[in-house]
């Protein structure tokens, strides 16, 4: 019996543990099922905030939208990267997709659409107004930074805005605001333009030449390449890359691998990454080697614009010359001139093969060198400049100094005259006559020959 009533008490407590773990389990289920049920809600909950707050902040670029995407191409893309709005911007951001829709649309049958980066510069406002004055659809990309007063650059937007031209200010490392306005344009080509220029700057600011030259270009490629269509693109290389080469005149095919400075070896390496898009992407690329360009609305870093403004005020001006006492020499190019060779590379530019980031073919890819021919010593531009001015200059001449500049440069450009008819017009005199005349008119300067004459008149 005491076996028996043991063995019981053992069967009774066992069926009450297995009891308790049944009820246990119940109750864990029902906690896990009431858990999975709270975690769902909540994350539905949170899920519905960022859909509420993402549809309240973002705004697609489209005819119905607000305007909050003004602030977004033009403060969040270029400062934070942030979605921003605020009810201040609210009917502003139609309005600019507008202008960009309307500004990059050609007038003429065919015409072309061309987005032009550094549109506020030298030539890019020069190419802008010609462009558009022909038909062609021109939307202008230009960050108005301050290697030279900007008030100039400014002045050349006002300039493009009555030829409808609008400039997006933005800086071509913001991939972002380059992506949204491929979005919105189906550029067919691209003329760049936008560039850290100078040779001697680079002395002091390095980085900037890296950042605009390389960066920005390799940026620039990037949205272009995955662009459907992608553009054909036109862009600045430069006559710098000649480096320390001695034939002359400087042919397309003569050696570039000993640059003189930072900013043609960035130009050079700018010609080698072209020749990798092409090569892996398809996109059809046109170098153009620019030589010493100069004209109204110039840059007031170039030797004939700060050369007018020390004669004008009675300073000395620095004359270079060779370390062996030779006279300094350059093919000065008259803006028009180069403005024809960039449309003349525009026109001729073939379609881009690619599509969605992937080569379907070869594309073009073609260098040119776009110049005067006829070399001019320094000295004979300040010369020049004392006949136009009624002043003689104050010169003060030494040895070029081994900054970067080369004693000589002289263009052979029979390749842009063989494969679309480029062909300079203007000389040195002519040119420099132009550009006078609307430096005296900007800056509201009287020269001192037209003062003389004005107190004769006055005399008799």
């Amino acid at each position: 019996m005491p076996l028996s009533a043991s063995s019981a008490d053992t069967s009774k407590t066992v069926k009450l543990e297995r009891y308790n773990n049944y009820l246990r389990k119940i109750h864990s289920t029902k906690v896990l099922k009431a858990s999975s049920k709270v975690l769902f809600r909540a994350t539905l909950l949170v899920a519905l905030v960022l859909v509420l707050v993402f549809a309240i902040n973002y705004h697609p670029l489209s005819d119905s939208h607000s305007a909050a995407s003004h602030h977004l191409h033009r403060r969040s893309f270029l400062s934070t990267g942030i979605f921003s709005s605020s009810s201040s911007s609210l009917g502003e951001g139609a309005a600019w997709e507008k202008r960009v829709r309307q500004s990059s649309t050609p007038k003429r049958p065919h015409g072309l659409s061309v987005l032009v980066t550094g549109a506020a510069g030298f030539v890019g406002s020069h190419c802008s107004i010609a462009l558009r004055k022909r038909g062609d659809g021109v939307l202008g990309f230009d960050n108005f930074n301050d290697y030279y007063d900007p008030s100039l650059k400014r002045a050349r937007q006002e300039l493009l805005e009555k030829n409808q031209v609008f400039i997006v200010e933005g800086d071509l490392n913001d991939g972002p605001l380059l992506r949204k306005l491929f979005d919105v344009v189906p550029f067919t080509h691209v003329l760049h333009l936008a560039a850290q220029a100078g040779v001697r700057y680079a002395m002091k600011n390095p980085q900037s030449y890296i950042s605009s030259n390389i960066a920005g270009l390799v940026n620039l490629l990037e949205v272009a390449k995955a662009a459907n269509p992608q553009p054909a693109i036109v862009w600045a290389s430069s006559s710098s890359v000649y480096g320390l080469n001695t034939e002359n005149p400087f042919s397309e095919e003569h050696r570039t691998d000993q640059p003189a400075s930072l900013y043609a070896a960035t130009k050079k390496a700018g010609e080698e990454i072209a020749h990798t898009y092409n090569h892996i992407y398809g996109l059809s690329l046109t170098g153009l080697r620019f030589f010493t360009v100069y004209g109204p609305w110039g840059r007031p870093d170039m030797a004939y614009f700060f050369f007018t403004k020390a004669i004008l005020h009675g300073k000395s001006i620095d004359i270079y010359r060779t370390q062996d006492n030779q006279e300094v020499a350059r093919d000065f190019t008259y803006i028009d001139d180069i403005v024809k060779g960039c449309v003349g590379a525009l026109d001729t530019a073939e379609k881009s093969t690619g599509s969605g980031g992937k080569k379907r073919g070869p594309a073009q890819l073609r260098v040119y060198n776009l110049g005067n021919t006829s070399p001019v010593p320094v000295g004979r531009l300040v010369s020049i400049l004392e006949g136009l001015l009624g002043s003689k200059a104050k010169k003060h001449l030494i040895k070029m100094p081994r900054n970067g500049d080369v004693p000589y440069t002289h263009a052979n450009v029979s390749l842009a005259y063989k494969d679309f008819g480029y062909k300079p017009t203007t000389d040195l005199a002519a040119g420099l006559r132009k550009f006078v005349k609307w430096y005296v008119g900007y800056y509201g300067i009287q020269p001192r020959v037209k003062r003389e004459n004005s107190h004769a008149d006055d005399s008799a």
